[in-house]
């Protein structure tokens, strides 16, 4: 194998100061399942004596945005300008995540009601930091055609868009006729296609620039166990030949990520998180990150290293939340000084 640090050699906190500087002249779309994310947060001190269950003093409660808003949110914390497709229902949740959404700036154009169906909630109770349980109220059945024909409508009163994230979690959005239909819109336009797939739609995106499943995921998706190094590599050209991709980035939880490109090349990287509260979301954030960071200019691997980094901020942190810009750059100012720990970026041309 042939090491290289050359990438972390060039790494400066200024090249990525300025690439975040140019987001917030970048427009990027966002299609997929939002979410609202509901959280009752308190602390636990006794066992129930009806059940053997913690009893959850409650202390609040807030409201995330979730799913594919949540990644609409990373890339506006981030600076980009985002537009969020998606469907909620006719209900207050559906109101709610709407007025959130527009709270923290991002575009809900593209967010369509549809009567038939609720929307999605995701209901986590928290006690002493740690998730304890979670509810979901949701309706998985496929958007409608003309649901779609809303959210294509939206997307062509959207100018210049710098790029396009699919981001499914098989709630309905993104299914079998609807997928084809975007890919090609987009397509057509040129634009760049970022994906974060989920099982039921794996292999019908075809053409994407960045396609990113987790460990997991590809794993099933291809029959096969992802366990050594060599195993994932293989998993990742089998993808990037099957999907006619630019780019593959497979997440490998505590293992970090591997990048794979069209020209036969690979890159592990090392996770760099520090502490470990929640992975929740931390797979939005990537997508967002590399997707805000390419747009800026970043080449694939920065971009990805620098999601990397992202990742490793927001699972420090309880619940779902987005990186924001200082969060990034300080934990970016750590990492962008040689002796690094992006020094252990291994790479290969076999």
């Amino acid at each position: 194998m042939d090491s290289s640090n050359a990438w972390a050699d060039g790494l400066s906190l200024e090249q990525c100061q300025h690439w975040l500087s140019v987001l917030p002249s970048k427009r990027i779309a966002v299609i997929g399942d939002v979410m609202l994310d509901h959280y009752y947060l308190g602390s636990v001190s006794r066992i129930s004596p009806e059940a053997p269950v913690p009893v959850v003093e409650l202390e609040r409660q807030t409201w995330r945005l979730g799913g594919a808003a949540n990644v609409a949110h990373n890339l506006r914390m981030l600076g980009a300008h985002v537009v969020l497709c998606g469907v909620v229902g006719d209900d207050s949740s559906g109101e709610q995540l709407r007025v959130l959404a527009e709270q923290h700036g991002i575009e809900p154009s593209g967010i369509v009601t549809d009567p038939t169906r609720p929307t999605t909630i995701k209901t986590r109770i928290i006690g002493n930091n740690q998730q304890l349980l979670r509810l979901d109220h949701e309706q998985r059945r496929p958007i409608s055609s003309e649901v779609l024909e809303q959210i294509l409508a939206a997307l062509e009163a959207s100018s210049q868009l710098a790029a396009i994230i699919f981001e499914d979690y098989n709630k309905g959005v993104l299914h079998q006729r609807s997928i084809p239909l975007l890919v090609e819109w987009a397509q057509e336009r040129s634009i760049p296609i970022l994906v974060d797939p989920k099982l039921e739609n794996f292999f019908a995106y075809r053409g994407a620039t960045v396609f990113k499943p987790n460990q997991k995921e590809a794993s099933h998706a291809l029959g096969t166990p992802l366990e050594s190094q060599d195993d994932v590599i293989r998993a990742g050209r089998t993808l990037l030949e099957r999907l006619q991709a630019r780019n593959v980035l497979i997440t490998l939880g505590s293992r970090g990520m591997m990048l794979l490109d069209s020209s036969n090349r690979w890159w592990q990287i090392p996770s760099v998180a520090r502490h470990v509260a929640d992975v929740s979301g931390a797979g939005d954030t990537v997508i967002a990150t590399v997707t805000a960071m390419m747009v800026a200019g970043a080449p694939i691997l920065e971009a990805a290293t620098i999601a990397n980094i992202a990742a490793g901020v927001v699972c420090g942190e309880p619940g779902v939340v987005p990186i924001t810009t200082a969060a990034l750059l300080a934990e970016l100012a750590l990492h962008a000084q040689p002796p690094s720990t992006l020094s252990g970026v291994r790479s290969s041309r076999k």
